[in-house]
């Protein structure tokens, strides 16, 4: 098999592949755009995140790699394996598929037959792109190429972790965890604003301007190049170290907390920064949730916050391109910074109008 790039090995872009890492430890995020100009790494690196995730655990022949501690997501068919005590375990390497420009909606979702359902009384389903991926990485190069209903149908399976199939009164579901990730040039054409919306993070690269990163990007293609196996051997601990710290996040995250300061503070930030609708809530809970369990704790502070925030809103604010690109963590810390101070300082006032109404009682 062709050695993939070390995804420790690419130069800079640091936002990428912290939002690709986030969605790696949670996939329940729910998606990454990836916009940029040619030639900035970008399936480079999703080709390589996906390379160094940690083998999944799957029933056997399954066809929709059901993972076999989650009983109530399994496939009808891993219900029947199970009663007729036909159920093992085995590993995989991590699912990558990447879904071609022309896919139509019945190769992504998959088909039933119901000439066969009508003629014999049989349910028989062909899995679609949406099978393969679940509990891996769905890759979309140039998915603002891609119909606008099939993104839909995509970004539906993502929110909800089931594709639901139904033709002419016959239905079969099956479990569609995956890690989306969608990679695009604006020069292209962009996506729809609501379809834009539906990518929880988002994040905007460019070349990068400093000659020295440049001069390492030419060094480290030659070197994979000319000996892809030595090369990666040579980041061969630094992929190992970062596979288990997402395999470590990925034990935690469910259990990572947060307080009701944590979730007024994420309120009052979008909703000072006139955010449309309430998806960005929830997705920058979720994003800080994953980025404390990437660091291992089990809590959540005010820098995981602006962390996430800085790839959840970007697309989502009613502004400018200029005020959205200047929108960096420093500058979302500071402003979280003030809004926890102000909320601090009303919750002085009112305990301190509550002790004054108690001693005017007494």
């Amino acid at each position: 098999m062709a050695e993939i790039f070390p995804f420790t090995a690419v130069v800079g872009q640091e936002r990428m592949k912290r939002a690709l890492v986030l969605n790696a430890v949670y996939p329940r995020i729910g998606g990454v755009l990836i916009r940029g100009e040619r030639g900035t790494a970008k399936s480079t690196a999703a080709r390589a995140l996906a390379a160094l995730l940690p083998p999944v655990k799957v029933i056997a022949d399954c066809r929709f790699n059901c993972d076999p501690d989650q009983p109530k997501s399994w496939c009808t068919e891993c219900h029947e394996k199970y009663a007729n005590g036909e159920f093992e375990v085995e590993e995989i390497t991590t699912p990558f598929i990447n879904l071609p420009v022309s896919a139509t909606e019945d190769r992504v979702v998959g088909t039933l037959d119901i000439e066969k359902a009508i003629q014999k009384g049989e349910r028989h389903f062909e899995p679609g792109v949406l099978a393969a991926a679940n509990r891996g990485m769905l890759y979309i190069d140039e998915v603002n190429l891609l119909d606008d209903h099939v993104v839909d149908v995509l970004l539906d399976a993502a929110a909800m972790g089931v594709n639901n199939v139904e033709r002419e009164g016959i239905s079969f579901s099956h479990p569609a965890r995956f890690i989306l990730v969608g990679t695009m040039n604006p020069e292209e054409g962009d996506l729809r604003p609501q379809l834009l919306d539906r990518f929880a993070l988002s994040v905007e690269i460019h070349g990068l301007l400093d000659a020295r990163q440049r001069v390492a990007i030419m060094q480290r293609n030659i070197a994979f190049e000319n000996n892809p196996e030595e090369f990666a051997e040579e980041w061969a601990v630094h992929e190992k170290n970062l596979s288990e710290r997402i395999d470590n996040a990925r034990q935690i995250v469910e259990q990572v907390k947060f307080t009701n300061r944590d979730l007024l503070t994420i309120a009052s930030l979008t909703a000072s920064m006139a955010v449309d609708g309430h998806r960005a809530d929830l997705v920058i809970l979720k994003g800080a949730r994953a980025q404390a369990a990437f660091e291992g704790r089990l809590a959540i502070n005010s820098h995981d916050i602006a962390l996430a925030a800085e790839l959840a809103l970007p697309h989502r604010m009613r502004r400018g391109p200029f005020d959205v690109a200047s929108m960096d963590v420093t500058q979302l810390q500071g402003k979280i910074d003030e809004l926890q101070g102000a909320m601090t300082e009303k919750a002085q006032e009112q305990q301190a109008a509550e002790q004054q109404e108690v001693s005017k009682k007494a």
